[in-house]
């Protein structure tokens, strides 16, 4: 290769290179091991500008040597003849990558709130549960949350707020039980102090915070998704300030792009991937890709991505967001996106919340269930529960558990036959059992087994999850998590004969918005269902 012809295009893109770091990943290298570079001629401060933006001021060529480097590996689809070297990560964004600020601001928060247990035990009982109050609303408020720009002053209302009300709530019930104002006064000027604490505290770990990224010791390797405007700005802003943390390790974009796009890309959507494993990348940007988003979320959804911490830059910038939880890089407003996968401490939850709810309900529902099987018995003889393959989390079938409702029929025809409104096999109590879900409560044994979980998308027959995932696309993303004994779709009236579409898009919007407090609302309004009697 010559460096003629080194870069696909009549004319050499602008490199993204930046004085003092590392060289780009993508830079023509001749048999002699000197490198083109480009040498800004704007001024002493026009490096880092001119080195990424596409109006840079005119740059002359210079021979600069370059030590060898490694064998290069094959360009990806997409970035025409560019010579891709391979990604060479910092030794600290190796060692942190695992690292979160929650880690170190967590524990100090806790062992703050806990201070006055260290000269009086006296209210002990209440310290504690202040304690562990004031964290849970803090990790509710979201401050736990990765941030990218860091100010104390941002958090400062809401950490006060946060910590009153934990406060207040705790000095309250401590009023109420010991009778004396005096007792509440004592424990309300110990936990001030605390409060107080907590706030200096979190004024230091900030600090800490910054200087690390600032110093480069705490890094994470960043790709930005999108080579336009608005992405090369984010590139340079990350090599220019690392005080937000994120290293800049290359632009990715689609295919149709990088044959003129104004920097080097690393790779395309297409193989976002394995630019991720390829750059070592923990946290994914996503700017201007010239992609529809409907495809670049089925991209980010793939394996390779979902580990990744994803940030958007939204579209209006107009405009400023309702609440609290805005964050900027430079002047660029970013959001954070959740993970859509329940995985990790979330799943972990989801699992505790549904064992401690079925083993209760089985408990306290057994009279009910012995009054569901005798009228089974009578109605059908033995036999009283049914079973039959369902279609459960990553497409693994299971065996799901119900209360006899109708007569034996025949075996191929209940795997295949869609609506059973009307069907004479089903007698008078089974239509009863159907109607008020009483049918379905030997499921709880499929939560406990871990089949199952309480609020999720409804099991389907395997027949049917073939079908429906052939005729709609987002279908078989349902499966992501677990399927449940009642589900989002239900509760909005998504039973029996209703279009699969809906019911589709009611079910991964419950996956990608869980939470605890969701799935407490789909049981209240599952039980008001059930009081009506509005079942199948």
């Amino acid at each position: 290769m010559t460096r003629s012809h080194a870069w696909a295009g009549d004319d050499p893109p602008v490199l993204p290179a930046v004085a003092g770091l590392d060289p780009p990943a993508t830079q023509p290298i001749d048999d002699q091991g000197w490198v083109d570079a480009q040498r800004p001629t704007g001024g002493p401060d026009a490096g880092d500008d001119a080195a990424i933006s596409s109006t840079a001021p005119t740059l002359t060529p210079a021979r600069l040597p370059m030590p060898r480097q490694p064998a290069a590996r094959p360009a990806p689809p997409g970035t025409g003849t560019t010579l891709v070297l391979p990604y060479i990560g910092s030794p600290a964004s190796r060692r942190t990558r695992r690292l979160r600020a929650w880690m170190l601001v967590a524990p100090i928060d806790l062992l703050s709130l806990l201070v006055p247990l260290a000269y009086s035990i006296h209210y002990w009982r209440g310290t504690i549960v202040a304690a562990g109050l004031a964290t849970v609303f803090f990790a509710v408020g979201g401050h736990y949350r990765p941030r990218r720009h860091l100010s104390f002053l941002d958090e400062l209302p809401s950490l006060c707020g946060r910590l009153l009300a934990a406060i207040a709530i705790v000095a309250i019930i401590a009023a109420i039980r010991h009778d004396s104002v005096a007792y509440s006064g004592e424990f309300i000027e110990a936990m001030v102090v605390s409060a107080v604490l907590v706030l200096v505290c979190r004024a230091a770990t900030r600090k800490a915070t910054e200087v690390a990224r600032t110093r480069r010791w705490v890094e994470h390797n960043t790709l930005v998704v999108g080579s336009g405007p608005i992405g090369i700005e984010l590139a340079r802003v990350l090599r220019r300030y690392p005080r937000y943390g994120l290293r800049f390790a290359g632009h990715v974009d689609s295919e149709q792009r990088a044959e003129d796009a104004q920097v080097p890309l690393i790779g395309t959507l297409d193989r976002l991937p394995e630019a991720i494993a390829m750059a070592e990348a923990d946290v994914v940007i996503i700017a201007d890709p010239e992609c529809a988003e409907g495809d670049l979320m089925d991209i980010m959804r793939q394996p390779g991505c979902v580990e990744c911490d994803l940030w958007v830059v939204p579209r209006l910038w107009g405009s400023r967001g309702l609440g609290g939880g805005s964050d900027h890089i430079g002047a660029i407003p970013v959001v954070q996106i959740s993970n859509t996968t329940l995985a990790g401490p979330r799943y972990a939850m989801k699992r505790m919340s549904d064992i401690v709810v079925a083993s209760t309900a089985l408990i306290l529902l057994s009279p009910v269930l012995v009054v569901c099987a005798l009228l089974a018995f009578c109605d059908g003889g033995r036999g009283i529960f049914f079973t039959q393959e369902r279609v459960g989390r990553d497409g693994k079938q299971f065996k799901v558990f119900k209360f006899r409702s109708m007569r034996n029929g025949d075996e191929d025809e209940s795997r295949t036959r869609w609506s059973i409104a009307g069907d004479q096999r089903v007698s008078m109590i089974g239509r009863f059992l159907r109607r008020t879900s009483l049918d379905e409560l030997p499921q709880l044994w499929n939560v406990l087994r871990g089949d199952m979980t309480i609020v999720g998308p409804r099991p389907e027959r395997p027949y049917f999850v073939e079908k429906f995932s052939a005729e709609y696309p987002e279908y078989a993303r349902r499966h992501r998590m677990p399927v449940g004994l009642t589900g989002l779709a239900q509760v909005s009236g998504l039973r029996g004969d209703t279009p699969i579409s809906d019911r589709t898009r009611f079910d991964n919007f419950y996956i990608e918005n869980w939470s605890l407090w969701l799935d407490v609302k789909v049981v209240l309004r599952t039980m008001t269902e059930v009081f009506r009697g509005r079942g199948r």
